[in-house]
């Protein structure tokens, strides 16, 4: 196992975090949106932060009986209680071009940076370098450089098509990469897909980005069987689709990923299944107005490819499956958790093979979640360690040659 002076499993966020965070922020958003926007914004989100938040807060976490409260109350602490409020509300009220920015490269990169520096690096652990090719972009994370990889995790960030960056999901991956060589990989190796958002671009777009890397990762994987598809929220939907289109080309159907892990897989676009829960911090209306927008004017929100959850031909989902099978990950109270299972009922129908996880009183993206939230590392990185040991298992390390 890496030593901990070396580990990308870093501490907890913690309150300094969250000033630093807004102090990379805070001048982004004139830049981006204009001060307008920004000041409106601000004055809109005033009444929440002084008085529905304290308020919500305190009647529900200290005066409501614990058999009333809702399952992510129940077992959550303050602080990710204090956080995943704010979550909420800011998804459900703050605009998409604002969130954008929270994500970006402009704040998630130097707020990366300053997480390692807290945590006592002065440089990163982990190689990475940014890929710009025709049809793509990325992150490319690697241990070693300079040699091959032994497996290979593509992954896709959520964000509702609408914000989010590879840029925002560094430590998250890196920490992957970490767990991936106390498993016994060599050399274990990440991309991290930046594709285009929506307004700037809709379906079919994303996809068509998603298929052009997964071409180039297949000319550095060492086999097609060695490359694990995975992706969080929106980004699962683009894995999922990426799969159903290889399986539709003559050249691609016999270079099929070995694994597949979709977290909190947004199967459906536009589902009366995608309702609120009292846990959840998604917002449904927000989730509509949000897959309308990636759906665009020439698209359907009933076409396998845009939504993949509306495929119900077994026999594509056969062909579509990844070698050694799918393992789904998500959260039991999250928005949606039953168009997750039914997806996973059905491709077990089709004889894939099949795991899927539910996380007790969790939430959307809970490994995400749990990796910047929670007070122990095992809390933090539990999520990542199911997902290891699957792949573990599934495609188990290999010799480099």
């Amino acid at each position: 196992m890496l030593t901990s002076r070396r580990t990308m499993i870093l501490d907890q966020i913690a309150w300094s975090d969250c000033i630093v965070f807004l102090l990379f922020l805070i001048p982004q958003l004139p830049l981006r949106v204009g001060v307008f926007e920004t000041i409106k914004c601000g004055l809109k989100a005033l009444p929440f932060l002084l008085l529905r938040l304290p308020y919500q807060l305190v009647r529900e976490r200290y005066l409501t009986q614990p058999h009333q409260e809702s399952p992510f109350v129940r077992q959550a602490t303050l602080f990710q209680d204090l956080v995943v409020r704010c979550v909420r509300y800011a998804f459900a009220r703050i605009p998409a071009s604002i969130g954008k920015v929270f994500f970006s490269k402009p704040v998630a990169l130097p707020f990366f940076y300053f997480r390692l520096l807290r945590n006592g690096h002065f440089r990163c652990p982990t190689h990475w370098r940014e890929v710009h090719r025709e049809g793509f972009s990325g992150i490319y994370m690697i241990h070693d450089e300079t040699a091959r990889s032994d497996i290979v995790i593509y992954y896709c960030h959520g964000g509702g098509f609408s914000m989010g960056s590879a840029y925002f999901y560094m430590e998250f991956c890196m920490a992957w990469l970490d767990l991936l060589r106390a498993a016994g990989y060599e050399n274990p190796a990440l991309f991290a897909l930046e594709y285009t958002l929506v307004p700037e671009a809709t379906y079919p777009t994303q996809v068509q980005e998603t298929l052009a890397c997964y071409k180039w990762l297949l000319t550095i994987a060492p086999s097609p069987e060695r490359i694990v598809l995975a992706g969080d929220s929106a980004g699962a939907t683009l894995i999922l689709s990426l799969l159903l289109c290889l399986s539709n080309y003559t050249s691609l159907r016999n270079k099929m990923p070995g694994l597949a892990i979709p977290i909190s897989p947004w199967t459906a676009i536009i589902s009366s299944k995608n309702r609120n829960t009292p846990s959840d911090y998604l917002d449904a209306d927000s989730l509509r107005l949000y897959g309308q927008q990636y759906i665009g004017p020439n698209a359907s929100a009933d076409d396998a490819m845009v939504s993949p959850g509306r495929c119900q031909d077994l026999s594509w989902w056969r062909r579509a499956s990844p070698t050694q099978g799918w393992y789904f990950i998500y959260g039991a109270e999250e928005v949606f958790a039953p168009e997750a299972r039914d997806l996973v009922a059905l491709l077990k129908k089709s004889g894939s093979k099949v795991k899927a996880y539910e996380e007790t009183g969790w939430i959307h993206a809970w490994p995400v979640v749990k990796l910047f939230l929670c007070n122990s590392r095992v809390g933090r990185v539990s999520g990542l360690q199911k997902m290891v040991d699957v792949i573990v298992d599934r495609l188990p390390p290999e010799k480099i040659d």
